[in-house]
């Protein structure tokens, strides 16, 4: 835990206000949930709550499963980063956090089916780029959108069609029922 030299006063409600400085660092946008946290000192932490973080286990166990029948690298997200991948290429999206293109196609609950010439394109890492093809789908939640599952070519090799469409809206909605049971 490092310090940030930032002091807050708590109102007669018990709220404080996080700075934005940090809002914006930590993407933190209105309306997302934070888990409250305390450490044998005393301490209180606030941590970013993903609900597809607590399917970790079955996030993985699906993507290891498509990635074997498609071929193709598939990765799971919440609304900020990648939280499972698998298939040819998955150490260059586990963990990272996603392109402003993803999270509008999250956002808007977006299925994308794409090439990198095409106009709705979406990049998935903003250092990526961009040269597969791609299947998202956005995974809804109790009405939420709360990540994506996401299909990606190798470098232009294989084209997407209704197929892997599906297998992503699929996935999707399987992971949201998940969520909601």
């Amino acid at each position: 835990m490092r310090a940030t030299g930032i002091t807050r006063r708590i109102d007669d409600l018990g709220r404080i206000v996080i700075p934005k400085e940090i809002r914006r660092t930590m993407r933190i946008r209105e309306g997302d949930p934070l888990e409250i946290y305390t450490d044998r000192e005393g301490g209180i932490i606030l941590k970013k709550y993903s609900p597809i973080g607590e399917l970790g286990d079955l996030a993985k166990e699906y993507v290891e499963s498509v990635a074997g029948v498609t071929k193709c690298t598939v990765c799971v997200s919440d609304r900020d980063a990648i939280v499972a991948a698998a298939g040819p290429g998955k150490k260059d999206y586990l963990g990272k956090s996603l392109n402003n293109d993803l999270e509008e196609c999250i956002e808007n609950r977006k299925n994308v089916v794409a090439r990198k010439d095409d106009s709705n394109f979406c990049r998935i890492l903003p250092e990526e780029d961009g040269t597969h093809t791609e299947a998202i789908s956005t995974i809804i939640s109790e009405g939420d959108a709360i990540g994506s599952v996401i299909l990606l070519s190798q470098v232009n090799s294989q084209e997407f069609g209704d197929f892997e469409e599906k297998m992503a809206v699929c996935g999707a909605s399987f992971l949201g029922r998940q969520m909601e049971s």
